[in-house]
């Protein structure tokens, strides 16, 4: 079986990578780093460390790597002939490669008329919704029809901790023990793919907002407020019983929230809250505050982990103030070196909270959330 796999960073390489090479994949790493494509090449293998006391280590090998702008018809070659498809890469960047994926699957459905399915690893809601989309703005209407055929684009919601990395050789990674991968089996096309660490839901949205209002929000929190602190990593951040306080109130609010709506029992969405707590705090992985904060325009949207909590609370009638504090930090956050950070500073210097808030968000100017976020930003300040 082969795999094409759009991302050789250190979440494809320790995370996707590996779960799909030990279920017997050949993987076909697609990436813009030469010097990650050219070590792959070279060394057809790398190790993967887990982050934990016995730092157990698993070789990836079975591999090859090729150049998404130099080997575009290699690329497209492996597409058509690939079993499954996967994306690592961001969600901000599915757009731009969706134009390659759509040349590979213009030719597989010419060529291969097997199943296929194409499933974007994001830490985003529907992010392989977001690439098909942006990969039929470069099909015809006969190829749309042929895709929606044979052609599978199940969403997926991925969880693994892969801190910022210094390990000696490039292609090693470090990650923590603890991975979930979920996939949507109603959008599978053909049989399910032979993956033993993929579990297949029939409702992923769960899933996916469980995840995102626990692991993301959480994290989200612990950065934000832990830079405010002056600490340095998530870890000692959660050691500060101020801090701890403040991401466990926000996440008390968002499991109230996925409780009452997805119908998670509330004994066992505690138990999943202090296990996330025990992951962040895990003594072997060193997870700087400005990784976990970098991007704080795109963890304010609208759907993301801040905002569609908060909004999905207040609709209830529940002003979540643990959440809202979090926007507040996340408004505040002014590291020098994230170009979102200074861009979020700009705006909120030259046009004020609200309007800033309110670009960024999607939200409305006069929206109770800007309204509750500016009181509370205004106290800080």
């Amino acid at each position: 079986m082969i795999a094409v796999h759009f991302g050789a960073g250190n979440i494809g390489r320790g995370f996707i990578g590996k779960i799909l090479a030990e279920s017997d994949y050949e993987m076909t790493f697609v990436d813009v780093n030469a010097e990650i494509i050219d070590g792959i090449n070279e060394h057809k293998m790398y190790q993967v460390f887990y982050a934990e006391e016995d730092r157990r280590s698993f070789t990836v090998s079975n591999i090859r790597g090729l150049h998404s702008q130099h080997q575009e018809e290699e690329v497209v070659q492996a597409i058509a002939q690939a079993d499954l498809l996967t994306t690592a890469v961001g969600a901000h960047i599915l757009p731009h490669i969706a134009p390659l994926i759509a040349k590979g699957l213009k030719k597989r459905l010419v060529e291969n008329n097997h199943p296929l399915n194409v499933i974007a690893c994001e830490n985003a809601i529907g992010g392989t919704d977001q690439l098909k989309q942006a990969v039929l703005k470069h099909l015809d209407p006969v190829e749309v029809n042929d895709l929606n055929r044979l052609i599978g684009f199940p969403n997926a919601a991925v969880d693994r901790i892969v801190p910022n990395q210094n390990q000696e050789n490039i292609l090693d990674v470090l990650v923590e023990p603890f991975f979930e991968w979920v996939v949507d089996k109603r959008a599978v096309k053909g049989t399910i793919p032979p993956v033993e660490d993929i579990h297949f839901v029939e409702d992923l949205d769960a899933f996916i907002e469980r995840k995102l209002f626990t692991v993301n929000t959480g994290h989200a929190l612990a950065a934000y407020s832990g830079y405010q602190a002056g600490k340095p990593t998530v870890q000692e951040s959660l050691l500060d019983p101020v801090i701890k306080e403040k991401v466990l109130q926000g996440l008390k609010e968002t499991g109230q929230l996925l409780c009452e709506k997805h119908g998670f029992d509330p004994i066992q969405h505690q138990g999943y809250i202090e296990k996330i707590l025990e992951r962040f705090t895990n003594p072997y992985l060193t997870d700087e505050v400005t990784r976990v904060a970098r991007q704080p325009i795109k963890k304010l949207g609208l759907n993301e982990r801040l905002i569609s909590p908060v909004k999905q609370l207040m609709t209830r009638k529940i002003v979540p103030y643990g959440l809202l504090t979090g926007i507040v930090a996340a408004l505040q956050y002014d590291f020098s070196e994230d170009a979102e950070a200074v861009e979020l500073q700009k705006k909120i210097k030259q046009h004020g909270v609200k309007v800033a808030l309110s670009e960024v968000s999607g939200l409305a100017e006069d929206d109770e959330i800007i309204d509750q976020v500016f009181a509370l930003y205004s106290e800080t300040v």
